[in-house]
């Protein structure tokens, strides 16, 4: 048994959760069983093992998705939520059909934060031009067991004007966080502070479609939070505005791998 049998039996009421959220989100505790959660805690791999390096001035972690360098609950976990059968419960839950999600770094992986890692506030790009595939859901599942809220790394959920918090989700184990990937809805968390030995765990998941009926192209961006010094606002938006041209730059010269910080290839 991969996923908590509760999770499916109250799927109605979680798609209604769903729906009512703002960006449309659910929480759901419990969302493994319990022996699939503390398993991937108990082998969750050194964050030096850890291939994708994300240190930038907008955020500092590291993730991979070499699941066959891992315990083998790992590779439980991906192939169970890459299955017609879950694909399905989530299209149900979100009301988007035909989601799938594919058998690469943007399907499925893991991230970690490590002492001070924090990850800028942020839109997620909502499409991959491999698969030429529309990017729709982000499903987050946390794998903290002793977190401790003094330890921060709550992830914000903020309105698209960047005016307010409409959500704090706090890392505790086995927590899933499932929402929207659009510009609607910006996230990101502020570093955190944990003891030695500690570091900041999820398992992740992408879900996408077919290019459909209103799809709008939205690009990866990071964006300052209002009380951010304004030399950290200016300096974010020069480097997001120069990311982006030259992202669709080498887009148009026929490139497909963008990910520069990807050293699963060196």
């Amino acid at each position: 048994m991969i996923i908590n049998p509760s999770v499916h039996a109250n799927l109605t009421e979680l798609t209604k959760s769903f729906a009512a959220g703002t960006p449309k989100h659910v929480v759901i505790d419990n969302f493994f069983s319990q022996d699939i959660a503390d398993g991937m805690h108990q082998h969750f791999p050194p964050a030096d093992s850890l291939k994708v390096k994300r240190n930038s001035m907008n955020e500092s972690k590291v993730e991979d998705y070499h699941f066959e360098r891992w315990d083998p609950v790992f590779l439980k976990a991906r192939n169970h939520i890459r299955t017609d059968a879950f694909c399905q419960w989530l299209s149900t839950l979100t009301g988007i059909d035909g989601l799938s999600t594919p058998d690469n770094g943007l399907g499925s992986g893991i991230h970690q934060g490590s002492q001070g890692s924090y990850v800028d506030v942020h839109i997620d790009v909502n499409y991959d031009p491999a698969s030429k595939l529309w990017r729709r859901i982000n499903l987050l599942v946390y794998l903290n067991p002793h977190w401790q809220e003094e330890w921060g790394g709550d992830l914000e959920l903020w309105d698209p004007a960047m005016t307010d918090i409409l959500h704090k989700v706090a890392p505790l184990h086995n927590r899933a966080i499932i929402f929207l990937t659009d510009d609607q809805a910006p996230h990101g968390y502020k570093a955190i502070d944990v003891p030695e030995g500690e570091s900041r765990k999820s398992f992740y998941a992408y879900y996408f479609t077919q290019i459909g009926e209103g799809f709008t192209y939205s690009d990866s961006k990071f964006v300052s939070r209002p009380d951010d010094p304004w030399l950290r606002k200016q300096a974010t938006k020069s480097k997001e505005f120069v990311k982006i041209h030259l992202k669709r730059l080498l887009e148009k010269m026929g490139l497909k791998v963008l990910d520069f910080q990807d050293k699963n290839r060196f």
